[in-house]
């Protein structure tokens, strides 16, 4: 009987003492990995698709069943996130699982500026060495300049998506809030129109000027005269890296604003919120002419005479500099 007894208090011992030995080795304990390790969640991805995964890649102690069973357990009702997250050295399954509920995903991001024309568009893309698939370059003016997260295995495709997505419902929501004095018919119009504002201003502060100089042209039928849109066609929005040609001034070729009157026959670059915003609502002005200052900036002129005297003025600034 005394031995009988023992037993009965030795074996609750034993099974209190194996479930906490299992406890600290499955669950709560050191992990596995001795060094950072990425792990990268799909979308939708549950408990147990989750531990399956940390199985496979050995981020864990034990096997996908022990791991469900300790997060049902102790790990909450929190979602799993997707993404890309770092793991730490020795990371325990409860802190791997705690990480991926409440954690912050490795937050990479894709840049394209005010402005970049498609093709570097397309090449930044196609640079980006976590990203999968190839890319057509994408139809000029329509991307919106902006930074976009990615995933590390996502595809070029998706991101791209994403960034056409952002410009139809940008140019939806601007051209909604059009102003009575813009000169532009139509949502494809305005971003033609922006994208010649964008690459002729330095100063965001002068893009809705500029802008209304380029409205008051188009309203009187007076050809834009915009330099970037001679030089379009010559690199598609690629640097020129050297002075217009007077054949290329007077080339027919659909973009060149010094032979035609009227808008070119689409954008030289993708233009950023402020461009399109200020075509759709340009600067209230008797502005036609406008050239550099010397500053990064420009200066307005109402006549002919006047813009004359100012780019004598910025002639007489790049003599002064050795630049002619």
């Amino acid at each position: 009987m005394k031995h009988a007894f023992l037993l009965l208090l030795i074996l609750p011992a034993l099974a209190i003492l194996a479930a906490g030995t299992a406890f600290w080795i499955l669950w709560a304990g050191p992990g596995p990995i001795d060094q950072p390790k990425t792990l990268i969640v799909e979308q939708g991805s549950s408990v147990s698709r989750l531990a399956y995964q940390l199985e496979r890649e050995g981020l864990i102690r034990g096997n996908a069943t022990t791991f469900r069973g300790f997060a049902r357990l102790f790990g909450g009702n929190a979602p799993i996130q997707a993404g890309e997250f770092q793991l730490r050295p020795k990371m325990s399954a409860a802190a791997i699982l705690t990480h991926l509920q409440y954690g912050r995903p490795i937050q990479r991001l894709v840049t394209i500026p005010e402005g970049m024309p498609s093709v570097l568009v397309h090449e930044r893309l196609m640079q980006v060495p976590y990203l999968t698939g190839n890319i057509e370059v994408p139809p000029e003016g329509s991307i919106l300049p902006d930074s976009y997260s990615y995933r590390r295995g996502e595809s070029r495709v998706a991101v791209l998506d994403r960034m056409r997505g952002a410009m139809r419902r940008e140019l939806e929501r601007l051209w909604g809030q059009r102003g009575g004095n813009s000169a532009v018919a139509s949502p494809e119009a305005a971003i033609i129109l922006a994208s010649i504002v964008e690459k002729e201003t330095g100063k965001p502060s002068e893009r809705r000027m500029v802008a209304g100089v380029y409205t008051n042209r188009l309203r009187r039928g007076m050809p834009l005269q915009a330099d970037p849109t001679v030089i379009y066609p010559i690199t598609r929005g690629r640097p020129l890296g050297r002075r217009i040609l007077r054949s290329e001034l007077n080339a027919d070729n659909g973009y060149n604003t010094y032979r035609s009157a009227g808008l070119p026959i689409g954008p030289i670059a993708n233009p950023g919120r402020e461009s399109i915003a200020a075509v759709l609502n340009p600067a209230q002005t008797n502005a036609l002419y406008f050239v550099a200052d010397g500053t990064g900036g420009h200066i307005f002129a109402d006549t002919l005479d006047q813009h004359n005297a100012n780019v004598q003025r910025w002639y007489a600034i790049r003599r002064a500099r050795g630049e002619m």
